[in-house]
C-alpha cells in the first residue's frame, strides 16, 4: 500500500513540477530553470541528508559508476517534460510521459536491464500497454 501512495505522490509532484518550471521557464529561459530546479534540489537533499544520515560515500565505491547518472538524467527529464508541457499542455505530455514510462519499465523488468529483477513478459502486460496507448488515442480525439 506504501508503494502506491508514494507513486501517486510522485505523480502529482510530477505533474505540477512540470506546470511550476514551464512557466519558470518562460522568464528565465530552459537552462536557470533547470539549474534553479536542480540547485534548489541538491540543497533540500543535502539538508535532509545531514539530518538523517542514511548513507555514506564509503559505499560509492564498490558500486556500479553508471548508477550516479541519475542527477544527469534528472536534467534531460526536467527539460523535455518543460518542453513537452509548452508544446502539448500538461494533460497530454503527462499521458505521452506514462506511456512511454510503462512501456521502457516493462523493457526494464522483461529483461532485466540495470539490475533489476527479470520477470516474464505476459498477455495481461502487453494488453496494459495497448490500453494506455489506446488511451492516449481517445483522449486526443476531436
Amino acid at each position: 500500500m506504501a508503494g502506491i501512495l508514494y507513486s501517486m505522490l510522485a505523480g502529482v509532484f510530477i505533474a505540477i513540477q512540470g506546470v511550476l518550471n514551464t512557466r519558470l521557464s518562460e522568464k528565465a529561459g530552459f537552462w536557470l530553470t533547470n539549474t534553479i530546479v536542480h540547485g534548489s534540489g541538491f540543497v533540500v537533499s543535502m539538508i535532509l541528508f545531514l539530518l538523517i544520515r542514511d548513507g555514506s560515500l564509503h559505499s560509492l565505491q564498490n558500486m556500479n559508476k553508471g548508477y550516479l547518472l541519475g542527477g544527469v538524467f534528472g536534467v534531460v527529464i526536467v527539460f523535455s517534460v518543460m518542453k513537452g508541457m509548452g508544446q502539448l499542455g500538461p494533460a497530454y505530455s503527462v499521458i505521452i510521459l506514462l506511456a512511454a514510462q510503462l512501456l521502457f519499465a516493462l523493457l526494464i523488468d522483461t529483461f532485466g536491464w540495470f539490475g533489476a529483477a527479470s520477470t516474464p513478459l505476459t498477455w495481461n502486460k502487453i494488453a496494459g500497454v495497448l490500453v494506455i496507448i489506446g488511451g492516449i488515442l481517445v483522449f486526443k480525439m476531436k
